[in-house]
């Protein structure tokens, strides 16, 4: 078949949108034997059996049909009521909560409704791969706030403010941050919230990792005085509930934005999948031992791993969330990109470069914890061997 010419058909954003540097590793890993992935941001558990049958139930009784546009009535309101118990934070399930599919599509609908051409988002880096496509995609401009690991990648306040001009118009906040594991506390997040309301801006706070806090409760900037009125909450039920699959989310914010969202939800996905909101609702009334559980094994994963990090050469600060380490590799003189390379060939380990997350993460590497205890160790086994070469 003749190949039409991508510079003549495809759009000019499109074509300047990169693929994912993690898939691309996770390509590479699946194509060879042997190989121990630290790499996929997937807890390392499947999914409750109770939440299962809710989903099974849910077909046998028939309830294969669209639901309403923002979701299950039903589960909105368990969402409502578990956001304000777990995170206190307080929404009306009939205006202020839509459900997505996944927290991914939840991203896309914000930016798509509150970002206009020319737009400045500002976004703490390192940070999720999909943010800065994102906002190209919805016609604004990504701008990168550089975090580093001598502050363990806590965005300040200081940052911040020297970041906004007369075009910033929203900020992404991603704490637990993905890929670093950097947590915010609440006099932290105070301080940010002043220089938000001080140039009122609007905030996009991506809170998926929220339940995995592993030494603090998680702290919402939504919580906080007058906040609430300019912030949308991202969250869903993958990480926590170990429903990736399932592909279900939610936003929760002011009624006034969240029917812009609304609206192009309709248009471009209709509803989220009936069946998966059944699962949701089981998961939210009846999985929080399961959750406590998880995050109890994730915590001993963390700390096994990140002091085995530190032991064979390769700082680490501790993270206060997710399931990610974000060890440091330049004492060992090559690129992330290099070392993710020749550590996947040599010892069949997989990580994703640092420098895929932004800038500011070149000279690190993620390593998802979200693996076995077993698989943990071989895999600072073979890492250790692979760095002791090098340094």
């Amino acid at each position: 078949m003749k190949q039409l010419s991508p510079k003549n058909y495809l759009s000019e954003t499109a074509r300047s949108i990169k693929p994912s540097g993690i898939r691309r590793f996770f390509d590479l890993a699946n194509e060879m034997e042997g190989v121990i992935s630290l790499g996929v941001g997937e807890p390392d558990f499947v999914t409750s059996w109770n939440i299962c049958e809710a989903a099974y139930a849910s077909m046998e009784s028939g309830y294969t049909s669209y639901s309403a546009n923002a979701g299950l009535l039903e589960l909105r309101q368990e969402i409502s009521a578990y956001l304000q118990q777990q995170f206190q934070l307080e929404y009306d399930a009939e205006k202020e909560i839509i459900v997505t599919t996944g927290a991914s599509q939840a991203i896309d609908l914000a930016f798509r409704a509150l970002v206009d051409p020319g737009d400045e988002v500002l976004i703490a880096e390192p940070g999720f791969v999909a943010y800065a496509p994102i906002v190209q995609l919805a016609g604004g401009i990504p701008v990168p706030v550089p975090t580093t690991a001598d502050n363990h990648f806590k965005l300040t306040a200081e940052q911040l403010d020297s970041y906004v001009n007369e075009k910033t118009k929203l900020v992404l906040l991603c704490f637990p941050n993905n890929p670093t594991g950097a947590t915010l506390k609440r006099e932290e997040l105070d301080k940010l919230a002043a220089v938000i309301r001080r140039h009122d801006l609007l905030v996009l706070s991506d809170e998926i990792y929220a339940e995995l806090s592993y030494d603090q409760s998680h702290c919402s900037i939504a919580a906080l005085p007058e906040m609430a009125e300019r912030t949308v909450v991202i969250s869903g039920f993958s990480k926590a509930f170990a429903m990736t699959g399932w592909r279900l989310g939610y936003l929760a914010g002011p009624a006034s934005l969240l029917q812009a969202m609304l609206k192009i939800h309709q248009y471009t996905m209709m509803c989220a999948p009936t069946i998966a909101q059944h699962g949701a609702l089981e998961a939210l009334r009846n999985g929080r031992e399961d959750v406590d559980k998880m995050v109890a094994s994730y915590r001993r994963r963390r700390n096994y791993f990140v002091k085995a990090s530190n032991r064979i050469g390769l700082p680490c600060h501790m993270p206060g969330g997710a399931f990610y380490a974000f060890p440091s590799i330049r004492d060992t003189g090559l690129t992330s990109e290099q070392f993710a390379e020749q550590l996947l060939q040599e010892e069949r380990v997989a990580v994703v470069p640092g420098s895929v997350f932004g800038a500011g993460g070149e000279g690190h590497v993620r390593c998802s914890y979200a693996a076995s205890m077993e698989a943990l160790q071989t895999a600072i086994e073979r890492i250790g061997r692979f760095v002791e070469k090098r340094l």
